[in-house]
């Protein structure tokens, strides 16, 4: 039997985002609290999260997430990573608070949450560096994500990452705006 490259290569995206996902979970985390969460998108829920990136840089007219969704268009997938903003109870001041029980009084995140997330996307991304995999970590993907509740409702901080297979990385040559 014979696979055209169009076949093996998502398949190769979709085995690395598989791998990104279990990267991220093993990642280390504060105080050995896993907030983390991931999924993967392809196929309509892949074009539900291009659409909302749209009309996020539609509406509050923010040309970095339409065109940024044009790069997510000529991906295969994108990896999904996001947290919830739990506090330790620390009290490490990290955050700019005084204490963890001010911090979530007033709204602030829990800087450790938000470090294990870097860590998380940080190692997710490595993963697909390791498998020659043309891949960016966007804010965009994961806004969007968040806006159409792509996962749990205890995350609240989220990241994308597309990856793609083309004879030429789609992120390179990106216009600023």
């Amino acid at each position: 039997m014979i696979y055209a490259s169009e076949t093996t290569e998502k398949n190769a995206a979709m085995r690395c985002a598989e791998l990104m996902s279990a990267a991220a979970r093993t990642a280390p985390k504060a105080c050995g609290v896993d907030l983390i969460r991931t999924a993967v998108v392809d196929g309509g829920d892949k074009d539900r999260l291009t659409a909302a990136m749209r009309e996020i840089g539609k509406d509050d007219d923010r040309p970095l997430f339409i065109r940024d969704a044009g790069n997510v268009d000529a991906c295969h997938c994108a990896v999904l990573i996001g947290t919830g903003v739990k506090a330790r109870g620390l009290n490490c001041g990290l955050c700019g608070a005084s204490d963890c029980k001010t911090a979530e009084n007033g709204g602030i995140a829990c800087a450790l949450s938000v470090n294990d997330l870097g860590i998380a996307v940080g190692s997710a991304a490595s993963v697909a560096m390791d498998n020659r995999m043309d891949n960016r970590v966007l804010f965009t993907a994961g806004m969007a994500a968040l806006r159409l509740k792509l996962l749990p409702g205890d995350v609240n901080i989220c990241f994308g990452i597309g990856l793609a297979t083309t004879g030429k990385n789609i992120f390179f040559d990106r216009p600023t705006t």
